[in-house]
């Protein structure tokens, strides 16, 4: 902090702690966002700890955005199927918001020799041939949520609420 940054990198800085010292540090940042109008990158696998800190989320998979949209439309209306399953595994406190976990097959694919087409479909429930044969298109869904999925359009995929 004593460079006076505008923006700041953190790659997972809460993955290790105790879920205490988590909210204790993420609120730090917080206020350090608000006090020194910071922007921040914040990258992480724990989605509660992304819906706490963020305005907007990108999903990626395999190296490759797959799913960008603020907090409140991604968590509430996933358009990619990844998305959707990332959603379904995070562990919800009230019984009556809980989901049926999607568990994917297979294996990530490797960033070093992708499948053709799109990279999430041999793991994908939704997949059709063309997802084999051609790499969806980066498009704005609906205005400021942007996915590649050839199916974005026509499947209802189930999100989780966000409380205000």
């Amino acid at each position: 902090m004593a460079l006076d940054p505008e923006f700041i990198i953190a790659d997972e800085p809460v993955s290790a702690l105790d879920v205490s010292i988590q909210a204790q540090i993420l609120n730090l940042l917080q206020e350090l966002r608000r006090d020194l109008k910071l922007s921040f990158l914040f990258i992480s696998h724990g989605l509660n700890v992304i819906k706490h800190i963020s305005h907007r989320v990108a999903v990626m998979y395999v190296g490759k955005i797959v799913e960008l949209a603020t907090v409140d439309e991604l968590f509430r209306n996933p358009r990619h199927p990844y998305t959707e399953a990332l959603l379904s595994a995070i562990p919800k406190p009230d019984p009556d918001l809980r989901m049926q976990r999607i568990i994917l097959p297979g294996e990530v694919a490797s960033p070093a020799s992708p499948p053709s087409g799109c990279y999430f479909h041999p793991r994908c429930r939704y997949a059709l041939p063309l997802c084999k044969q051609e790499a969806p298109a980066w498009e704005e869904h609906s205005p400021d949520h942007f996915v590649a999925c050839h199916r974005a359009h026509e499947l209802e995929l189930v999100g989780i609420p966000v409380a205000g």
